[in-house]
C-alpha cells in the first residue's frame, strides 16, 4: 500500500462522500456508536481533523486546550467537514512524518498519529454508512491497513475504554468483519 498520507486521503475521502450523502432529515439518525447520532459522529471526525494541524505542528494538548470543544458543524455540517479536512489534509501533506506528536497518552511519530486518524475515518465510515442507510462496504486495502496497524494494540484499545469490547468472530470471517469486531462492532 502507498504511504500513510495517501491512505489518510483515501479514508477521509470516503468518509466525506458519505457526509455529502447525508439527507437533511438524517442528521439525527442513530449510528452503531450508541452515544452518537449522525451529527455527533460527523462532529467527532471534524473535531479529530481540527486537532491535526496544531498537533502536527508540535503543539501539546495543553497548548491547544478546549478550542475545539462543542458543536463544530454549525448550520452547514458538510461545509464544516470539508473545511476541517482541507486544513487537516494540508498539514498531513506537509508534515515530516518522523516529527514527534504529543498525544494524551504520550509522544508518537507523526506517521503513527496519521495512521490512528486513518483508522478513525475508516471505522467511522462504516458507522456513518449504517446510520444513513448507505453502502457500508469499506475499501479492502484500507481495511487491511487499519487492521494490521490496530490489531497488535488490541489489548491497549480494549483497556482504553474508548471502544466497545472486541466482538468474537470466526477465524474465517472476512477482513472487514474482523476489523469491525476489533473495534467492538457487529457487522
Amino acid at each position: 500500500m502507498s504511504d500513510v498520507r495517501d491512505v489518510f486521503r483515501r479514508a477521509h475521502g470516503h468518509f466525506g462522500e458519505l457526509v455529502h450523502a447525508v439527507g437533511d432529515d438524517q442528521w439525527g439518525a442513530q449510528t452503531p456508536c450508541s452515544d452518537w447520532d449522525v451529527r455527533a459522529l460527523v462532529n467527532h471526525l471534524v473535531y479529530e481533523a481540527r486537532w491535526a494541524p496544531p498537533l502536527l505542528e508540535g503543539q501539546t494538548i495543553e497548548q491547544v486546550g478546549g478550542q475545539f470543544e462543542g458543536d463544530l458543524l454549525g448550520d452547514d455540517p458538510t461545509a464544516s467537514y470539508d473545511a476541517a479536512l482541507r486544513d487537516a489534509s494540508a498539514s498531513v501533506t506537509t508534515t515530516d512524518l518522523t516529527r514527534t506528536v504529543h498525544l494524551s497518552y504520550g509522544d508518537v511519530p507523526a506517521e503513527d498519529y496519521v495512521t490512528q486518524l486513518t483508522g478513525d475515518f475508516v471505522v467511522h465510515a462504516w458507522d456513518l454508512a449504517r446510520g444513513i442507510g448507505a453502502d457500508d462496504r469499506l475499501d479492502p486495502e484500507l481495511v487491511t491497513f487499519v487492521y494490521n496497524s490496530a490489531e497488535p494494540m488490541a489489548d491497549a484499545l480494549a483497556a482504553s475504554g474508548l471502544f466497545a469490547p472486541r466482538v468474537d468472530v470466526s477465524d474465517d470471517a472476512d477482513a472487514q468483519t474482523k476489523l469491525l469486531a476489533l473495534f467492538g462492532r457487529r457487522a
